[in-house]
């Protein structure tokens, strides 16, 4: 169930690259380049960003609060029905609003997951075993809402029509909503933590103020750790998320009819995803061989200074097949 949860985030937050090149189209009615177009692109990928950093801090007190199992039910519900929402989004600000409480839904039940799942396995080893193999299971989610996409591009006039029209890109939304329906039946009757469990039960459960990961002790770990995942993060919403938008500029792909520029944004998305799920299996085999976690990060890091680079400055402008085996490797 944590492996299907952690694909179900990654399928809300991939999701948007793949869809806002036309869903912009049809909304706006906005021209790819425009200053008003690039604005709204960085709206969509900014503002929900923003409010998941916000209220996962927030899902991290409700956890502790009420448990980690209800959050994590409660927080499928949230993304499921907000999925639904964003495909029958009428103008841009509804699609922003629905995607916004989107992902809210993702880091909330992401914090109370990997919470949940830290304490159901106390034995370290184990326990990174059992949190890098379940969140290697993010990759299939990209691979699932990338193929929901190839299939909503070709057999989307087959199905039953939204606000008149068979826009593949509100069924690839509307399709978030299929993972979630296991998980909102299943997660009711799995076990709460333990830990979790026993400290509420004795009244001494209790959450430690923010501010203790600042104390002299911890502060060079906290904010080298808040500076990683910040440029983490950045790689990934400042670089591999625009990937779908690069695509159609590159020279084979210019003049292609629609659905053909589409099946080639889905095809570079595959292999992104394909080369994500090795290097999550990759980090989870490493991690419970490897002792040192500075040693662990030199491994992708070291490599991903070089490529990274290569693929963003040569690759996308080169050719479609080489951009497909870079960011396979980046």
């Amino acid at each position: 169930m944590a492996a299907i949860g952690f694909a179900f985030d990654i399928y809300e937050i991939l999701v948007l690259p793949l869809i806002v090149r036309p869903a912009l189209l049809e909304l706006g009615p906005l021209a790819p380049g425009t200053p008003e177009f690039n604005a709204w692109v960085g709206w969509l990928l900014w503002v929900p960003a923003l409010a998941g950093g916000i209220f996962g801090l927030l899902g991290g007190y409700l956890t502790d609060r009420f448990g980690r199992r209800r959050v994590l039910v409660w927080s499928i519900l949230v993304y499921a029905l907000s999925a639904l929402g964003a495909g029958f989004s009428t103008s841009l600000p509804m699609l922003l609003f629905f995607r916004t409480t989107t992902f809210v839904g993702v880091c909330v039940e992401f914090v109370a997951a990997v919470a949940w799942l830290a304490e159901l396995f106390p034995d370290p080893k184990r326990r990174e075993a059992v949190i890098g193999y379940t969140q290697a299971f993010s990759s299939l989610g990209g691979l699932m809402v990338t193929g929901a996409y190839y299939f909503a591009v070709h057999y989307g006039p087959m199905l039953p029509s939204i606000h008149g029209g068979h826009e593949a890109w509100r069924y690839t939304l509307i399709s978030g909503l299929i993972p979630a329906i296991p998980l909102i039946v299943i997660r009711p009757f799995l076990p709460e933590s333990p830990k979790w469990k026993e400290k509420k039960e004795a009244g001494t459960l209790k959450r430690p103020s923010l501010a203790e990961i600042f104390h002299p002790a911890l502060r060079r770990t906290s904010l080298v750790t808040a500076l990683m995942f910040a440029c983490s993060y950045g790689a990934a919403f400042g670089a591999i998320q625009h990937l779908p938008r690069i695509v159609p500029g590159l020279p084979e792909v210019q003049g292609l009819a629609r659905a053909a520029v589409e099946t080639a944004v889905s095809q570079v998305q595959t292999y992104q995803e394909l080369g994500g799920l090795l290097g999550r299996l990759a980090l989870a085999f490493l991690a419970v061989r490897i002792v040192s976690r500075r040693a662990l990060l030199r491994v992708f890091q070291v490599p991903g200074l070089i490529l990274v680079p290569l693929v963003f400055l040569y690759a996308s402008v080169g050719s479609l097949d080489l951009l497909k085996w870079g960011v396979f490797v980046a």
